[in-house]
């Protein structure tokens, strides 16, 4: 693709992608409101306006997280590379997380049944836990546009 014989482009890309993925973990886990997790997936606005706030602050946190990276690096980024790789997991994390579009797409690729995996019962409270398949889905799917995000903000 693009000659890169320092390996500097390597280099900007694995400082991203950790950078990202550290911010995945931490505004998924423990800056998403308990209001947010439970109400994102809802149809309606309500769903809406949770899944979007949730998208907000995962966002923020990612673009914090970078700016860390360069003020303890001296990393350059382009800006607006940047911003595509803001928009890419942003866009993407927002699909999956309104619930009903990522259970499609895991039906329509042949994993309706690991997607169902340790899902609670209908009508039973018996597995409340992250251990689910579409708990596995919902983190690999956001994992993969992090990579797709990396990728644009190392250019």
């Amino acid at each position: 693709m693009f000659a890169d014989p320092t390996g500097t482009r390597a280099a900007v890309f694995a400082a991203v992608f950790v950078a990202l993925f550290v911010a995945h973990q931490v505004a998924d886990h423990w800056v998403q409101t308990q209001h947010q997790a439970d109400c994102k997936g809802q149809p309606g606005w309500a769903g809406r306006i949770a899944c979007a706030a949730h998208v907000t602050t995962y966002t923020i946190t990612a673009l914090v997280a970078l700016l860390f990276v360069v003020a303890g690096t001296g990393l350059r980024l382009d800006p607006s590379g940047v911003a595509v790789g803001l928009a890419v997991p942003a866009v993407t994390h927002y699909i999956a997380d309104r619930r009903t579009p990522l259970k499609r797409i895991a039906a329509a690729l042949g994993s309706a049944r690991f997607y169902a995996l340790g899902a609670p019962r209908p009508g039973h409270d018996d597995n409340p836990s992250l251990g689910t398949g579409a708990y596995a889905l919902d983190q690999s799917w956001h994992i993969g546009w992090l990579f797709v995000a990396a990728l644009f903000c190392a250019v």
